[in-house]
């Protein structure tokens, strides 16, 4: 039993001991201080007195001490209560704690005393116990003076300074007295003391309140101090806790002002440590800029920022002429971005200072800017990749333009690669910034050095204009949230910058057109291809306006329209205006036709009303200004056309600026007529400007006024001219009648008294040219109007053909034009077709123009006159021209010689117009006096040309066949005779026809198409003459002689010879051989001799055939045979008649020859050739004539009766009705041969 309590005894010391933290006191205290509750039971006196007592072990206390910490910060709302029913238990337990700072130096314990009591302090949240522990540390820091001792202490209320917010305002109240031996403390050799005062104070001056409290402490006490102390330290603790202070202090400007103003005197001036003269300050940050500790690096560029930042024109020369902006630039080789960041900031406050770009600061720095932002944009950092692009901004902006900031084109080609590639980030905010640093690198001082680096400014602008096009457009600002107003409004201020970065690039191109040194690489060598010229970067820049800038900015401005955004746009394209003058025509004549000219008008009334965006209305009325002129400069130069374009010039400046209404309101003022008292220039003078304006718009399709108000309009604006008795200036009136011409199909007529204003201004115009316009509808606006076609009609004619140009080679073009579409009015040349149409007694005035116009212009109308007959078959005007002709005929024929008309070019012209007249008349009609005298003029005019005129004797034969052709029998014989009495004229034809039988040459130019078709055209009137001068006996006064083996030799059928030419002599040869080759008007000469021109005789064949040779005969036959298989239409039907007519001839002859002829077996082949398997063959005319032949002349051999059948079994199964007039006649002679055959079989 004994044992079993001893062993419990044992067992409650144990329990004991664990639960009591001093077992030997436990018993004396109160229970109430045992902390039960908590996981390891604690006795909160036992603590205390274990910490107090010198008989408790270091590590006892540690443990102790690690316990309280826990507890408050696990349990502090147990313990807190409990310590705050005594007052004095909780001054015990502080003065307890802090008793072990005065006389502990173990730093673990100094530690953890500190830190619980600073926890105890704030768990408390009593003023009472902070002023306590205050005035303890103040006591105790007067007794130990400046010795090691006070380092935990001020330790202390560094921690307590950086936790309790009130302890800045306490210390200075109720016990200031303390900051005299902190100054004092930064005298003392030890770091570790200057630092924990540095901390200290670095957490009062945080405090604004305290902070200007202590400021005349600091001026007078701490300053010098503190300065020496850090530019003496030496450990990093102290280094940073110094900086620390410094950042704080910095924050405030009166601060600022006394760190930068002191010269080291406000220290002790007996330590050889403090500065004399200028502020140590600069010295001190760039000695920490130079150490290799990233920390100390940011904190030295943060506080010369925070220098900088409160007045860089005031501080920055001190930082500059200490050199700080080169250590700058050497920290930038780093990878540290919170490092790159501040020296960005620091940088960027530096360009606030002129000194820092005149001492070439920034010539020195471009490049580590450059690399380091090359690196920067790699990494994920938007703001840091802003701020780097805002620095290159603002150095690019500020550099002065005397100092070149590029040296060499490396470093400026490696400038335009970190935009490049900055521009083509996808972050937004990122490309911004880019786009701006690019605008302003694209200044003449930045790239002005030789050879101009034009493709690399191409690479930029295409980037930035890329970019702009790759960029979503997002859909207006109106209803949407915050965050996609902010969107929209970024994406709009970064068009505006791209947009100005392409604006400063055209600028440039522009400022090196008077440059030669910019022209082009002086470099490049000889004979290379130069691509690096201003010439191709002004070509590029257009290109780029065209494809990507134009349509953007446009698409955008569908969007939202932004003034200042249009503003740049606009100013920008009247820039590219002049970059490329050659192109300046095209470019214009492209803003006109896509309504810019609109545009412009509506941007002026939209938001230029008033007072309004002057700086949009002066780029509007500057690029109407400028897209009039050009478009004035492309049309037609007339005399007058640099003093009519300065005066433009100076009427567009003085009023485009107050022009700044909408269409309503413009033809308002257009309509308004001046008072006639007090005549308002201004008024009249707007009018004109708007007229100007309407008129370039219109002439490049912008028809953007209602063309029915804006006649209405200039009507009104007639009147008032009328009324007033004004006069406009011509290019006024021009532009006027321009729109009345383009408005008179849109509404109804003028009136007489609109007219009569038109016809008195037009009368008193000295030249007609001034207020013509070459456009179709000013031209059908005359025609509508007969008061002013009877008047000017000849006038505005001739001006027309005046300013076409055309030959008669597109004349023909156009025929086939107005044939595939009558009503094509974009073509002039169509359109004035479609006019005289529709007005055909404009012709008369034509015909007029021939006899008085130029020869330019007489020729221009004849063309459009030969291509209108051509083309509008239809028109009955032949009445009304061929007396015109006549007289325009007989007025040529008078005033010019022989030689003069063949070199005439209008006489052509002219004879072919009278011929295509003459085929207008489709049946035969009695000639008048005025068709005889027409023939006679030109039978006479034939006479007197040479077979080489091929351009007057081509229409002048034309005609007299067709005259002789299509007239009654009473008209045709006084033609006949009338011809045949013509000497002259047969004369021609005979030298014509005997061109028929020379061969081809290259070396003869007379053997063309055109002589080919005269040779035709001779040999058809002959035929012609040689008919009706057998039926009318009419006598014949000249005989056409004819090589019989020239003719026969031209039948021989050539490929490269056009069927007509076949046509012509084969109907010639048919018509003489029904007349059995005589005739007085037509002989054969045949030349039947040896190589000695010795006569020989004929033989019996020959005989008989005079003065045909069987060798004549069977070569016709064979040219015959040969052109029937071409299986050409009007060829077989000539040759078929001709070879009929040569049958028929041969059996009047020789019936033995005719019969071999038809009989010959080459015959046979013809017609199975030209039979080909076809179905119902047969009944084509021409084989039904050839099957005929065969028949008639009794060829069985080559048809035979079963072929007979054939034909007559195909002809019955055939409808007769459905057959064409010519197979009918063919059949019907095949079945009267056949009838006639087989009436000869049976007698037979």
């Amino acid at each position: 039993m004994a044992k079993e309590l001893g062993e419990g005894s044992e067992l409650m010391e144990a329990a004991v001991a664990e639960l009591l933290v001093c077992p030997k006191l436990h018993a004396l205290h109160d229970s109430r201080w045992l902390l039960e509750s908590l996981p390891s039971p604690l006795c909160l006196a036992c603590a205390a007195e274990t910490l107090q007592g010198d008989g408790a072990s270091l590590v006892r206390k540690n443990h102790v001490l690690s316990c309280l910490r826990d507890v408050l910060t696990q349990h502090a709302a147990l313990v807190i209560p409990l310590l705050t029913q005594d007052g004095r238990v909780c001054v015990h337990f502080i003065a307890t704690l802090f008793g072990i700072l005065k006389s502990t130096e173990d730093n673990c314990i100094l530690d953890l005393s500190i830190e619980v009591l600073v926890m105890f302090l704030v768990k408390l949240k009593l003023e009472r116990y902070l002023h306590y522990l205050l005035k303890e540390c103040q006591q105790e820091l007067c007794k130990v003076a400046i010795t090691r001792g006070s380092l935990p202490i001020l330790i202390l209320l560094g921690k307590l300074a950086d936790i309790i917010p009130i302890f800045a305002d306490e210390l200075l109240n109720e016990h200031s007295n303390m900051l005299e031996h902190l100054a004092t403390s930064l005298m003392y050799p030890n770091e570790r003391i200057k630092a924990a005062v540095c901390y200290l104070y670095g957490k009062l001056y945080s405090v604004p309140n305290a902070a200007e409290r202590l400021f005349v402490h600091f001026t007078e006490r701490l300053c010098g101090l503190f300065l020496t102390t850090l530019k003496n330290a030496q450990t990093k603790e102290l280094q940073l806790n110094c900086m620390g202070l410094l950042n704080q202090l910095l924050k405030y400007d009166h601060f600022v002002s006394v760190i930068m103003s002191n010269s080291g005197k406000g220290a002790d001036s007996t330590s050889p440590e403090l500065f004399e003269g200028e502020s140590p300050l600069p010295l001190i940050l760039k000695k920490l800029l130079l150490s290799r500790d990233e920390l100390l690096q940011v904190a030295s560029a943060q506080c010369i920022a925070a220098v900088l930042v409160h007045s860089p024109a005031k501080y920055a020369s001190i930082f500059i002429h200490a050199d700080i902006p080169e250590f700058l630039f050497e920290c930038l080789f780093c990878t540290s971005e919170i490092l790159i960041w501040s020296i960005y900031c620091c940088l960027l406050l530096l360009t606030e200072e002129h000194l820092f770009f005149s001492k070439c600061h920034t010539v020195y720095g471009i490049e580590p800017i450059l690399k380091s932002l090359r690196e920067v944009l790699h990494l994920n950092n938007v703001e840091l990749h802003k701020q780097g692009l805002l620095l290159l901004t603002e150095i690019l902006k500020r550099q002065p333009v005397e100092i070149k900031l590029f040296t060499n084109a490396t470093v400026f080609k490696d400038a335009v690669s970190v935009l490049v590639e900055a521009v083509n980030c996808p972050v937004l905010e990122v490309a911004s910034e880019a786009v701006k640093a690019a605008t302003v690198l694209l200044r003449k001082d930045h790239v002005s050095f030789p050879p101009v680096q034009y493709g690399e400014l191409q690479k930029l602008v295409e980037s930035v204009l890329k970019q702009c096009s790759d960029l979503p457009l997002l859909p207006p600002n109106r209803g949407l949230m915050g965050h996609q107003n902010k969107a929209v409004s970024r994406q709009g201020q970064f068009m505006q910058s791209a947009l100005e970065s392409f604006r400063n690039a055209c600028r440039l191109a522009m400022e090196y057109q008077n440059d030669p040194l910019a022209q082009e690489n002086p470099f490049t060598a000889p004979n290379s291809e130069r691509k690096d010229t201003l010439k191709s970067f002004s070509e590029f820049l257009l290109r780029m306006s065209d494809s990507i800038c134009i349509p953007i900015f446009m698409n955008y401005s569908e969007r939202v329209v932004r003034p200042a955004l249009m503003e740049v746009f606009i100013s920008t394209l009247n820039i590219l205006f002049r970059i490329v003058p050659d192109m300046s025509k095209r470019f214009s004549i492209k803003l006109a036709t896509s309504s810019f000219i609109r545009l412009n008008l509506e941007l002026k009334a939209t938001f230029c009303a008033g007072q309004s965006n002057p700086a949009l209305n002066l780029a509007c009325s500057s690029f109407l200004h400028s897209l009039c002129l050009s478009l004035h400069s492309s049309s037609k130069k007339m005399a007058n056309s640099t003093q009519e374009e300065q005066e433009i010039s100076g009427l567009l400046q003085r009023n485009l600026l107050q022009l700044n209404s909408g269409v309503e309101e413009s033809l308002t003022l257009l309509s308004e007529i001046p008072d006639s008292c007090c005549l308002d220039a201004t008024l009249r003078s707007h009018q004109y400007s708007l007229l100007l304006l309407f008129y370039f718009a219109f002439s490049q399709g912008d028809r953007f006024v209602p063309e029915a108000e804006l006649f209405s309009a200039i009507r009104s604006f007639l009147l008032s001219l009328q009324h007033q008795g004004d006069c406009p200036p011509p290019y006024v009136f021009r532009a006027a009648l321009y729109l009345l011409g383009i408005c008179q199909d849109k509404t109804k007529a003028l009136d007489v008294a609109s007219l009569s204003c038109i016809k008195r201004v037009l009368e008193i115009t000295s030249d007609f040219a001034l207020v013509y316009v070459h456009h179709p509808q000013l031209l059908n606006f005359f025609l509508f109007y007969p008061e002013l076609m009877g008047r000017f009609g000849h006038r505005i004619l001739e001006l027309w053909f005046s300013c076409e140009d055309y030959n008669q080679t597109e004349s023909e073009d156009a025929v086939t034009r107005i044939n595939n579409s009558v009503s094509d009015s974009a073509n002039y040349f169509d359109s004035l077709l479609c006019m005289l149409k529709e007005n055909p007694s404009a012709l008369l005035v034509l015909l007029d123009l021939v006899c008085q116009g130029t020869k330019e212009v007489a020729h221009k109308v004849l063309v459009t006159l030969e291509t209108f007959l051509k083309a509008n078959e239809d028109v009955c005007v032949c009445d009304l021209l061929r007396s015109q002709f006549l007289q325009i005929l007989q007025k040529l024929l008078v005033e010019n010689s022989s030689s003069i008309l063949q070199e005439n070019q209008t006489l052509p012209l002219l004879l072919n117009l009278l011929f295509l007249v003459q085929l207008r008349y489709v049946m035969e009609r009695e000639l008048d006096s005025t068709d005889f005298r027409l023939i006679h003029l030109v039978s006479n005019l034939s006479g007197k040309c040479s077979p080489t005129d091929l351009e007057l004797l081509q229409p002048s034969l034309n005609f007299l066949y067709w005259s002789l052709q299509q007239t009654t029998l009473s008209s045709q014989q006084q033609v006949v005779a009338m011809l045949l009495s013509n000497i002259p004229l047969l004369e021609l034809l005979g030298r014509v026809l005997q061109l028929t039988g020379i061969l081809p040459s290259s070396s003869e130019p007379a053997f063309s198409l055109s002589s080919e078709a005269l040779i035709c055209s001779a040999w058809l009137l002959t035929a012609a003459l040689l008919t009706q001068q057998h039926i009318y006996k009419t006598e014949v006064h000249h005989v056409i002689h004819l090589e019989v083996d020239q003719v026969f030799s031209a039948v021989a059928f050539r490929k490269k010879k056009p069927t007509l030419f076949f046509v012509s002599i084969l109907q010639f040869l048919r018509v003489f051989l029904r007349q059995n080759l005589s005739s007085s008007l037509v002989k054969f000469v045949v030349h039947h001799t040896d190589q000695h021109e010795r006569e020989l005789p004929l033989s019996k064949e020959d005989a008989t055939l005079y003065p045909l040779a069987m060798r004549h005969v069977l070569s016709l036959v064979i040219s015959l045979q040969n052109l029937l298989v071409q299986k050409d239409l009007l060829l077989s039907q000539t040759v078929i008649g001709c070879l009929e007519i040569l049958l028929e001839y041969l059996h009047g002859k020789n019936q033995v020859i005719a019969s071999h002829i038809a009989s010959q077996p080459w015959n046979k082949f013809l017609l199975i050739t030209l039979l080909d398997g076809r179905e119902n063959s047969f009944l084509h005319p021409e084989i039904l004539k050839l099957v005929t032949l065969c028949v008639q002349y009794q060829s069985t051999s080559l048809i035979s009766q079963s072929e007979i059948s054939h034909v007559l079994e195909e002809a019955a199964n055939t409808k007769l009705l459905e057959l064409p007039d010519a197979t009918v006649s063919a059949l019907h002679s095949f079945l009267l041969q056949v009838s006639t055959l087989v009436k000869m079989v049976a007698d037979h």
